[in-house]
């Protein structure tokens, strides 16, 4: 099974930007679509970046494109979102998961979160 841990969140004041990485271990991410997702308080969890098998893909909620970049370095066994020009509609806890090749409409490996606070 794929084991995913997140890390680089934090508390950043609204214009700042965290870089997150989600490490891989026990398959490579290479069998895998690769997301971020993030539920803020009192919210649903909504996507915000997808990336495909061989980074072919990738998806953007609207209201972080331009913002977001989600890349993996596949030699690591990393994925990363890079998030720029944060805002305070931005605070959640933000998920890594994983969708293996044979079913990759389906999330079915997800990390333990890491928290994201801007501060206005």
């Amino acid at each position: 099974q794929v084991q995913l841990v997140e890390s680089g969140g934090g508390l950043v004041q609204a214009g700042g930007s965290l870089r997150l990485s989600c490490a891989a271990s026990g398959r490579t991410i290479g069998a895998y679509n690769m997301a971020w997702a993030r539920q803020a308080p009192g919210k649903e969890r909504e996507f915000v970046a997808r990336i495909s098998l061989s980074d072919s893909t990738t998806y953007y909620l609207d209201s972080v494109k331009g913002r977001f970049t989600i890349y993996r370095d596949n030699a690591k066994n990393t994925v990363y979102l890079q998030m720029n020009s944060l805002k305070p509609e931005d605070t959640a806890v933000y998920y890594c998961a994983a969708a293996p090749w044979i079913d990759s409409a389906k999330y079915s490996y997800w990390g333990q979160g890491t928290q994201v606070t801007v501060s206005s």
